[in-house]
């Protein structure tokens, strides 16, 4: 039976051991374009530039936010400024949001998350 387009990548965190040419290598597995990194699972992002960045694309951010404190969007190789609407909507379920470029996110991403942190990370692909 085929995995549903809708399955996450594997069913929990894991640092992302590397990136770039398109995607990403976490967990002995590699992905071809953007992440979205949940403490609960790892999807597919749909995401290609900040531009795309919206309260519909975070939606599996909003529905998990009771288990996120901050979440760190990497933004490719762009430097991306927020709408303050999406900031606010974070803020309303307690979820910070951190942006940087793609490489910096990474890093963060996984020291916070051999912290234990409560952190998700979106993040864009680069070349």
């Amino acid at each position: 039976m085929p995995a549903r387009s809708d399955a996450p990548h594997l069913p929990r965190s894991a640092p992302i051991e590397a990136y770039g040419k398109g995607g990403f290598a976490f967990a002995e597995m590699s992905h071809r374009g953007s992440l979205l990194c949940l403490p609960e699972a790892i999807w597919a992002w749909h995401v290609v530039t900040p531009a795309d960045i919206d309260r519909a694309s975070l939606e599996r951010v909003f529905a998990a936010a009771d288990g996120i404190d901050t979440l760190i969007i990497g933004t490719g190789t762009e430097v991306w400024l927020p709408p303050s609407g999406l900031r606010e909507a974070l803020r309303d379920v307690k979820v910070v949001l951190d942006p940087m470029q793609t490489g910096p996110a990474i890093r963060t991403y996984n020291i916070m998350i051999g912290e234990r942190r409560r952190v998700a990370a979106a993040l864009i692909a680069v070349p």
